[in-house]
């Protein structure tokens, strides 16, 4: 068997032995064996296009946990991938642009409108929750399936209208400082909730009382991270421009999920959310949502 040490496979690829160390650990790119006596990696030159391939996705900057199911698809199906994530990239890359051009407009005292603000009246209910300190968004992103896989496993009666959506609860920031928490939340009928709970002891029984939600209507269109900053900055100065202050200083997501059968295209009609005060005619705040914890 023809084989190269890892410094002249690391030639080949132009790949470092650091980089090729740390792709066999990942399992991206184990050697072709490994010598028992010396422990030094060795490479068959038929491991060269992989290498290759590898070099190239991390290039364009595929992250390296979604480098390893890639490796494991056809050809085509790569390709295919590619262009979805390239197509993420430019939807990213838009949003970037417009927040900081909205950025410079509030720096210079200009206000520009780029999603419409409307509001509806949510009434007192019950929720069964889940709630959790999360380490970056992929972890939402696992609450949000867990939770969803509770509701399949032992579905709940029907709840009617956006007051009656699953919705998650931004309770705090989720980025590299910090931790949230997030709370998944599903509305049940309160003549109903105690017998409810005892069927989910992994979830909590709270009330929320009525209050005034502002909202975003995003319907089913994926956004990238700078568009949800440009989301939240049209609430703020819808907000402001209404002299209306939030029940919480948390943000909310609301999911109508569609009707079965579900595809892996379906995706659900989602509004972004901040809670206020009901107002009463006089305009003096009434009811107000549970404090956060």
């Amino acid at each position: 068997m023809d084989v190269v040490t890892i410094g002249e496979f690391a030639r080949l690829t132009r790949l470092s032995p650091k980089a090729l160390r740390l792709y066999d650990e990942l399992g991206l790119l184990p050697p072709a064996r490994v010598d028992p006596d010396s422990g030094y990696r060795l490479y068959e030159p038929g491991q060269l296009e992989r290498a290759r391939l590898v070099a190239s996705l991390r290039q364009i900057g595929v992250p390296l946990a979604e480098i390893k199911p890639m490796l494991d698809m056809t050809p085509s199906e790569i390709a295919a991938q590619l262009v979805a994530l390239w197509a993420e990239v430019e939807a990213d890359h838009t949003g970037r642009r417009e927040l900081v051009s909205r950025l410079v407009d509030r720096l210079n005292g200009k206000r520009s409108v780029l999603y419409e603000v409307a509001t509806r009246e949510i009434p007192d209910r019950s929720l069964l929750c889940l709630k959790r300190h999360v380490d970056g968004e992929q972890d939402v992103w696992d609450l949000g399936k867990e939770f969803i896989a509770l509701m399949k496993e032992r579905p709940l009666p029907p709840m009617d209208g956006r007051a009656g959506a699953t919705f998650l609860i931004y309770h705090g920031e989720v980025n590299e400082d910090s931790d949230g928490p997030v709370e998944m939340c599903r509305p049940v009928p309160d003549d109903r909730s105690e017998e409810l709970t005892a069927r989910f002891p992994e979830l909590t029984l709270r009330t929320e009382a009525a209050h005034e939600e502002a909202f975003v209507a995003l319907g089913t269109a994926e956004l990238a991270a700078a568009e949800w900053q440009l989301v939240s900055d049209a609430l703020e100065d819808w907000a402001v421009e209404q002299a209306r202050q939030p029940a919480n200083f948390d943000v909310r997501i609301t999911y109508i999920f569609p009707s079965p059968p579900l595809t892996p295209a379906s995706r659900p009609d989602c509004d972004f959310v901040v809670a206020f005060h009901s107002q009463t005619p006089t305009g003096t705040p009434s009811l107000q949502t549970p404090p956060a914890e």
